[in-house]
């Protein structure tokens, strides 16, 4: 019995030791479409998040501890989203890295405000999410806003000659994108000759296209998803209508030219500077490409947020809520992104937005 007593206390003890140990790990997440149509770029996010934890925990950790990853899939469904930040409240998550659409960002935030969870949104590039989001939303992309503006001054100086016509999909971030780049049209005295609403998720855009070809449109700007884009193009391309589609960030992924083809050459988009052409991010490109990993879109956007958080963590000394929001704010990160910082609403600081062409089934910096 005595041996058997001493037994059963060694093995409490280890079981404690255990729990401690597996309390010490920081826990941090990702979310966004993992399935369904916008699923390439859950993978995005989830593939710049599993290297950077995986870098990061070989470098030391953060505070001395190793950080775990936990996956959502929100499939870009509002609803869902907000499940799954909850599912992330209890499995004790204290950073997400995400969501990846607006439309599930901004409900997902009020969760982590109200549940402490610092969230840095990797591509939600709808204002609302930090111009009414509590203290702890961040985000490392652009705002459509400033996205709008560029896209709107491109077609305004390079199509001056063209009937615009701007479609969404009715998303936060679609119409947001649509509306911002309607508004700078206006501006620049080149207002759309039309303005249209789709609904994501249907295959036949013939009417849609129809129409554009009778009111003789010379440029098509969706703001909206690749898969929709992909197809309204196409159908375009077999109507006859030869007008130039112009889009924003949600066209980086290698998806769209599968959907297009060649139809896709010369289509124009705006995202945020490459950052596997930055210096700083060479020796983690070199990693993703080793691994059969192109780090196109919102991979590095995903990573840097990570190194983001981390490096304010470290700043901070703590994972509290308050102490990071606090770090955030007021330190410069070196990331894969480059040097960046964040300003009172949680918006990056960083360079913005340049115009990408489609050639021969790759993107690159749009070149006159």
């Amino acid at each position: 019995m005595t041996n058997l007593k001493y037994v059963l206390l060694g093995a409490a003890s280890a079981f404690a030791l255990s729990a401690t140990a597996a309390q010490a790990d920081i826990v941090i997440a990702t979310a966004g479409p993992m399935t369904g149509q916008y699923a390439s770029f859950g993978q995005q996010m989830k593939a710049g998040a599993e290297q950077a934890v995986k870098d990061i925990n070989a470098a030391g950790g953060v505070l001395g501890e190793k950080l775990v990853l936990e996956v959502g899939d929100d499939a870009c469904d509002p609803k869902q989203a907000v499940a799954v930040a909850n599912q992330m409240v209890n499995k004790g998550v204290v950073f997400m890295a995400g969501h990846f659409c607006s439309g599930s960002s901004i409900p997902a935030s009020a969760v982590y405000d109200e549940e402490g969870i610092v969230q840095i949104s990797p591509a939600s590039t709808n204002p609302k999410l930090t111009d009414e989001g509590g203290p702890g939303v961040f985000r490392t992309c652009g705002r459509d806003d400033q996205q709008g503006i560029v896209a709107g001054d491109f077609i305004a100086d390079s199509f001056g000659d063209k009937k615009v016509a701007v479609l969404h999909d009715k998303t936060a971030y679609g119409k947001g994108l649509a509306d911002e780049t309607k508004a700078r049209l206006e501006a620049r005295n080149h207002a759309p000759a039309m303005y249209e609403a789709y609904t994501a998720g249907d295959k036949d855009y013939s009417a849609l296209v129809s129409k554009m070809k009778s009111e003789d449109i010379g440029v098509i700007y969706i703001g909206g998803y690749h898969t929709e884009a992909g197809l309204i193009l196409r159908q375009a391309r077999e109507q006859g209508l030869n007008a130039t589609l112009i889009s924003g960030d949600a066209l980086v992924t290698q998806e769209y030219w599968q959907i297009t083809g060649d139809a896709g050459e010369g289509t124009l988009m705006t995202f945020s500077p490459d950052p596997r052409k930055n210096a700083a991010a060479s020796k983690v490109v070199e990693e993703f490409r080793s691994n059969k990993i192109e780090p196109e879109g919102y991979v590095l956007y995903t990573y840097g947020a990570i190194q983001a958080w981390a490096q304010a963590v470290t700043k901070a000394g703590s994972t509290d809520f308050d102490a990071v929001v606090k770090s955030l704010h007021a330190n410069q990160f070196e990331t894969v992104l480059g040097n960046i910082g964040f300003d009172e609403k949680g918006d990056v600081t960083a360079p913005g937005y340049v115009v990408y062409e489609w050639k021969k089934g790759n993107y690159d910096y749009y070149v006159k």
